[in-house]
């Protein structure tokens, strides 16, 4: 009986778990290595006084991705947690705190959108529909592809499909053509906000998320966004995969064209095969010879980012009308904000923002009588840390929070927490501290990311949000799942 190959992966997020599923499914001995105490990678979870905070992803969209990551090791969403769909989705507050809430149901988000504009129901249908083709498209014939070479997509299904999927038009013009209530655009922007880059130069092929978004719905995990990371982990384990937490890789070390192992803080790991899940550039320039780097720092350096963001985990001690469980305050020029992300990077004047209050809908991630809130700002990456700048939009938020809650706040916080570029950077190696991984351009999609494969080490693989498909949990699962299967089939395990 031949031996079982022995996988190294690097990292234990949504890609790195997807991955190490797969391949101890199929056999593989798989082992799994994590700089940080706790598995999840972005997506961990602290308690403090009694509050229980998510530490990143927030949105639980598109959840028939997850539904499909699980039945293929046997289970479904329910044997790991409660999921419910929110009702409504969330709300927008625009200026003169003036909210609209987002409702579940097409049929009340059709009466809504009429409400602002007449004859924008019908257009919403049209807009959605289109939108509806390119989820169906993108999610069955793109996202599943290793994306190594342009050829991958000569298939005239495909090339039939691509010409209705609107990638030399930006999302902005396509809304546009449609809308021209300022609320309503705003709306329909809002999903592309962390997809890197202002809606003006975002192909209209991601209007895709306004059908997630707006006909898939918006859903939460009882317990919060971290159950997903132990359900994940679970189904590792049922596997046979091993974890080893507190464990940060050092070098991949190789010979000739092969890797032959790891050099951790704790010793040397022999394997047949790495996947590496941790960041992209942090594995290419940091744990590789210079030599065997897919890419230069000067092909880095040209790339175009998501933002990163400064976040604020806050612990209340009274209950805070008027909040949801999603929270987005457009109440703040939103071209001005972009412009200072994208355009001319620097710490915004005036900064829009969100507020997650998971509270609202689940009694055990903050004590009796109390709110846990999740704030965050995107921001440019790489800004140069601003303790007064923080310090500012954090009362300034706190203030605004008061006049939109009719109640106040300051006096009442128990725990307060900041999380930054800085953290981004130390915390998970991300390069100039990215929340969102690179920006969904055109030029950044498909066979013109980063590729999943080492072009001088053929046994080093690549997987998560800088690379194929893309950033976000539903990608960085996919992702994971990809880069798995690719991995097993190039080693000759068939």
């Amino acid at each position: 009986m031949a031996l079982k190959k022995e996988y190294s992966i690097i990292g234990s997020g949504f890609s790195g778990l997807a991955a190490a599923a797969v391949l101890a499914k199929k056999g593989a001995s798989v082992k799994v290595f994590e700089k940080n105490e706790q598995l999840g990678g972005r997506a961990r979870q602290f308690e403090a006084n009694g509050f229980t905070f998510d530490m990143g992803p927030s949105w639980y969209w598109m959840p028939e991705v997850f539904e499909d990551f699980y039945q293929k090791f046997g289970h479904t969403a329910s044997d790991f947690y409660d999921l419910v769909q929110l009702s409504p989705s969330y709300q927008i507050i625009y200026k003169d705190f003036d909210a609209v809430t987002i409702p579940s149901e097409i049929g009340d988000l059709y009466e809504l959108f009429e409400s602002y504009e007449k004859g924008s129901a019908e257009k919403l249908k049209y807009f959605l529909a289109e939108a509806k083709y390119k989820y169906e498209v993108g999610m069955n014939e793109f996202v599943w592809k290793p994306s190594l070479s342009i050829k991958e997509f000569f298939d005239f299904r495909i090339l039939k499909s691509g010409l209705k999927l609107q990638m030399f038009s930006s999302v902005s013009k396509q809304i546009r053509s449609l809308f021209s209530n300022p609320k309503l655009i705003q709306l329909l922007e809002f999903p592309v906000l962390f997809l890197g880059e202002k809606p003006q130069n975002t192909p209209a092929l991601y209007s895709l998320m306004n059908y997630a978004d707006l006909v898939l719905g918006t859903w939460y995990p009882m317990g919060g966004m971290h159950k997903i990371i132990e359900a994940m982990t679970t189904i590792c384990k049922e596997q046979g995969v091993e974890f080893y937490t507190n464990t940060s890789v050092k070098k991949i070390l190789s010979e000739n064209n092969k890797c032959i192992g790891l050099e951790t803080e704790k010793g040397e790991v022999r394997s047949d095969c790495v996947l590496s899940s941790a960041d992209y550039h942090h594995t290419d320039t940091q744990l590789l010879e210079s030599d065997k780097s897919n890419y230069s720092e000067k092909y880095w350096d040209k790339r175009k980012l998501a933002p990163s963001s400064l976040l604020f985990y806050v612990g209340v001690d009274k209950k805070l009308p008027n909040l949801k469980h999603h929270n987005l305050f457009f109440i703040e020029d939103f071209d001005n904000h972009a412009h200072q992300i994208y355009t001319e990077p620097d710490w915004p004047d005036k900064p829009l923002f969100y507020v997650c209050c998971p509270s609202k809908t689940d009694s055990s991630v903050a004590p009796e009588g109390k709110e846990n809130m999740f704030i965050l700002v995107p921001i440019a990456p790489d800004l140069k840390e601003d303790e007064s700048k923080k310090l500012h939009y954090y009362n300034d938020i706190l203030s605004k929070l008061e006049t939109f809650c009719g109640t106040s706040i300051k006096e009442h916080i128990l725990y307060k927490k900041e999380f930054s570029v800085a953290d981004f950077k130390s915390e998970y190696n991300a390069f100039k501290g990215n929340a969102y991984g690179l920006a969904n351009t055109l030029m950044q999609t498909a066979f013109l990311k980063p590729r999943i494969r080492n072009k001088k080490l053929n046994n080093l693989f690549y997987t998560g949000q800088l690379t194929v498909p893309g950033p976000g949990v539903p990608p960085s699962i996919i992702s994971g799942q990809m880069v798995g299967e690719y991995a097993w089939i190039k080693m000759g395990e068939e």
